[in-house]
């Protein structure tokens, strides 16, 4: 009896996430005041005024943080924040909303057209997901600018 091989080759995939702390003693963020104050404690402030970085705080319907993903990092002039990784880390989590965040190196905080451009695609995007795309931050070492808080979003 000849063994009948598969033509396809596929890879497994299989998708888990593990938390280790109680939902209730994550930090729950109400402001942008609050993304920033927590951003601050995990952005590598040696780096800020260095390389544009782009980071994503996930959160739960509640906005207890889930956590705070690195999505990439760049040069002095702009960083790749691509949408399929934000989203499927988030849908991996289970995420209900995320607020994302980046800085500019050269201190200055307006948000370009392309800022303007991946916030709108990203909110787009969260909607068909079911996933709130709550805030864009733009941070430097000493401030921060909020989309949500100028109603760019």
């Amino acid at each position: 009896m000849v063994q009948e091989q598969n033509p396809f080759k596929v890879a497994e995939v299989e998708v888990s996430y593990k938390s280790n702390y109680n939902i209730t003693e994550r930090p729950k963020i109400n402001s942008s005041q609050d993304a920033y104050r927590i951003l601050m404690q995990y952005w590598q402030l040696g780096r800020i005024e260095l390389l544009e970085e782009f980071k994503v705080i996930l959160l739960n319907t509640s906005n207890r943080v889930l956590g705070i993903v690195d999505i990439s990092v760049g040069g002095v002039q702009g960083t790749l924040a691509d949408p399929k990784i934000i989203f499927s880390v988030a849908l991996k989590t289970s995420s209900s909303k995320i607020i994302l965040a980046h800085n500019h190196p050269s201190g200055n905080l307006n948000p370009s057209d392309a800022d303007k451009r991946l916030t709108e695609k990203l909110k787009d995007g969260g909607k068909l997901l079911d996933i709130e795309v709550c805030d864009h931050l733009i941070i430097t070492k000493h401030n921060y600018y909020g989309f949500a808080d100028n109603c760019l979003i």
